[in-house]
């Protein structure tokens, strides 16, 4: 593979139901609060490609015990300022609406 080729960094997650996931890491970041993941979903099938959002998935990064585990963020304040940061660090690469576009349809 040459040097100046991209590869995806791809997320394999198991949820609750034993169903499997894929997504692609676009970002990470670390704050005084813990660790954080931007995902977004990959998809296998072109028409769910065009289907698809693209919508922006936010998690927290648990790596306290020997298996690492992405949980979602419960606390509303905390995940707008870490959607803040990801939103501003990704804004350049990727168009992001956000909740005021949606209300101005």
């Amino acid at each position: 593979m040459a040097d100046n080729e991209f590869t995806a960094d791809l997320v394999t997650i198991e949820d609750e139901d034993g169903v499997t996931h894929t997504f692609e890491e676009l970002d990470r970041i670390e704050t005084d609060d813990g660790k954080y993941l931007a995902l977004t979903p990959v998809y296998d099938d072109a028409e769910e490609i065009l289907d698809g959002d693209g919508e922006l998935i936010i998690v927290r990064v648990n790596d306290e015990s020997d298996d690492i585990y992405l949980e979602p963020i419960e606390n509303q304040k905390e995940y707008n300022e870490i959607a803040e940061i990801f939103e501003d660090r990704l804004q350049d690469l990727y168009f992001i609406k956000d909740d005021d576009d949606k209300n101005k349809s």
